[in-house]
């Protein structure tokens, strides 16, 4: 193993017994096509970590059900669903691995490295979800469960239904409880180099519109969203509603 690879070792705090698994998982398929010319493709498949990410998934799912019910038992299904959703998100996914610096730790090609690869969110996301499933590839399910109970410890302790609402869902939701039809989402602005771009999307829907900004269309989408929830809700109050708010 690599002084680096070590290092990601440590940080990850297992002991691989296979540390050709913690390498794959690692390794964007950007950088498996440049640096294995002329393999198969099933060779190149078997050297990145595509197939990881299907794997890790799979095991954050389960571990993060287990910790929400665990933690909030007296909660409805759909409020764990909510729950669940935000946390196995590619925001909050590509957030912990930020915090993790795993991006330091991917090998890709030298085309992703150009356009800021080591930061763009889904490729964190899908990189942290393969750390995840080589964890669990070697140790078994208890050493995956110790290893996503402590990276993911924090939003775990913040996670309530009400700071997990998908507004996107709730805009829609709002939209065809007043019989309109659901809205559209287009980006208007992009700002920022390549390796920071700033997102700016634009809501619309039959009376009205709303933006919102973020590193990536889908979280700008979800802040325009938001916007558009915090506009039509006090349309949807009842006048009682509303003297009572104030």
């Amino acid at each position: 193993m690599n002084a680096k690879l070590a290092t990601l070792e440590n940080l990850i705090g297992h002991r691989f017994a296979d540390a050709d698994l913690l390498q794959r998982a690692v390794t964007h398929r950007s950088w498996a096509y440049e640096n294995l010319p002329g393999e198969t493709e099933e060779k190149i498949r078997g050297a990145e970590n595509e197939s990881m990410e299907f794997v890790g998934d799979s095991v954050l799912g389960l571990v993060i059900a287990e910790k929400l019910y665990q933690s909030h038992p007296k909660s409805s299904e759909g409020d764990l669903t909510l729950m669940k959703h935000h946390l196995v998100s590619t925001a909050t996914l590509a957030t912990i691995a930020d915090e993790l610096n795993l991006g330091d730790y991917v090998r890709v090609g030298r085309g992703e490295e150009k356009t800021g690869g080591r930061k763009k969110q889904a490729l964190l996301a899908n990189t942290l979800e393969a750390v995840i499933a080589a964890v669990f590839l070697d140790g078994g399910y208890m050493a995956a469960r110790v290893f996503i109970g402590r990276i993911f410890a924090d939003e775990l302790r913040r996670a309530t239904p009400k700071n997990s609402i998908d507004y996107k869902t709730l805009l829609q939701e709002l939209l065809q409880a007043d019989k309109q039809s659901a809205p559209t989402y287009v980006v208007v602005k992009t700002d920022g180099p390549p390796h920071a771009r700033v997102f700016s999307v634009e809501a619309t829907w039959a009376t009205g519109k709303a933006r919102g900004q973020g590193n990536s269309i889908k979280l700008a989408e979800m802040m325009a969203a938001e916007e558009a929830v915090s506009i039509l809700k006090p349309q949807n109050e009842r006048p009682a509603q509303r003297a009572e708010r104030n």
